[in-house]
This record gives structure tokens, sequence and C-alpha cells, in this order.
């Protein structure tokens, strides 16, 4: 059922939903990523092992999670975590973090995932899917090359780079692929660990 758009995105974004006659959107997309000194979001082997935490990151996390109503993942990522958060592993780390990962709407966007298996979790098979999600806030965590894409359609509003003390020459590039685009900086915050969180918006068009 359409509905009537509460659109808070770039005007960019807008102009593409009316494109694609979508007419509802989430009001506020943010993006999530860890990433090496090298620009690298994981490492030769897909891993993400040499990303630095500690107690404040696990504040940060938490107050993150309150901050929205649903999360976004594409396939190698979600893969990723529902590998790791429903299992003793996630507990093990941050129980109150698993809870708020196996308990909170989430969304994957993929063309070959036979199904979504995780709790609470709602399979969507392209991209452009995304624009029509029901959710005031949505944060994708990680799913690098989905980021691209959707910043590509103009719908991410809010950009967060986790930048971790570590120099890991080679790797997957971070937003590999992705067209000349502008943004500007909103904030930083420093980490005891040595991370430093910057934050970004896309520069108006």
């Amino acid at each position: 059922m359409s509905r009537r758009s509460r659109c808070r995105l770039p005007v960019r974004a807008s102009r593409w939903c009316a494109e694609k006659e979508t007419t509802f959107i989430m009001r506020k997309l943010i993006a999530f990523l860890g990433v090496s000194l090298d620009g690298f979001h994981a490492d030769a082997a897909g891993g993400l092992e040499w990303q630095t935490f500690g107690p404040e990151f696990t504040d940060f996390s938490l107050a993150q999670l309150d901050e929205v109503d649903a999360l976004l993942f594409g396939r190698t990522t979600y893969d990723g975590m529902i590998q790791y958060w429903p299992q003793q592993a996630g507990t093990e780390f941050d129980d109150r973090i698993a809870q708020r990962m196996n308990s909170i709407r989430k969304y994957v966007v993929s063309r070959t995932l036979p199904a979504a298996d995780w709790n609470n979790t709602t399979l969507l098979r392209d991209p452009d899917e995304v624009a029509a999600v029901d959710a005031d806030t949505v944060a994708i965590f990680g799913s690098s090359s989905l980021v691209a894409g959707l910043i590509q359609r103009g719908l991410l509003s809010e950009l967060r780079l986790m930048v971790n003390p570590i120099v890991l020459g080679s790797g997957a590039r971070m937003l590999d692929g992705i067209d000349l685009t502008h943004f500007a900086l909103l904030g930083t915050r420093p980490f005891e660990a040595g991370n430093v969180l910057l934050t970004y918006r896309p520069a108006a068009a």
C-alpha cells in the first residue's frame, strides 16, 4: 500500500524516489563502517578481526543501536552477523548488544539468499526496495557495496566511519567503485583505544 512520503533525506533522494514512483521512505538512513588507515573495510581474507574494540566502543555500540528502529545489511555482512550474534560468541562479546541485534527489525538485500532465517528479518531482492522500508531511522552496519549503491541513489543521510589505528596493506577497499561524491564533516570523536569516529553527511548537490 502506498503512503504519503515523509522523507527528510537529501533532495537528490526525493528526485530518485519520484523517478521510481516510490511514495514512502525512511526518515534517516545511517551507514556505519569500520575502516583501516589505508582505506580497507576488510582484510584480504574478508576478515574483521583487526578492528579495535574496548569498553568505550561497547557503550557507543549500545547507544547507536538504541538510536535506530531497524538495521540493513548486504548479503555478505548478513551471513557474518547471523553466524555471530545469535550464537554463544555474540553473547560472550556483550549480552546487551546481542539481545538488541537479535530482536531489532532487520532487512537484508540479496538476489541470491534463499531465505532470511535470522529473527525479525525481511528479505529485499533489490536495493531499490530500500527506499520503501517502513522505519523512521535505519542503520547499515558494514555492507560497503550496498552503502556505495545507496549513496549513488542519494538515499544516505549520514556516513559514520570508525577509523582503526592499523594499516592492512591489502583487502577490500571501502566504497570501491563509487563515483566522485562530496561529503561535509559533521563531527569527530576520538576513542581511548586509538580509533577515531568521523561523521559525515552528503554535501548538497
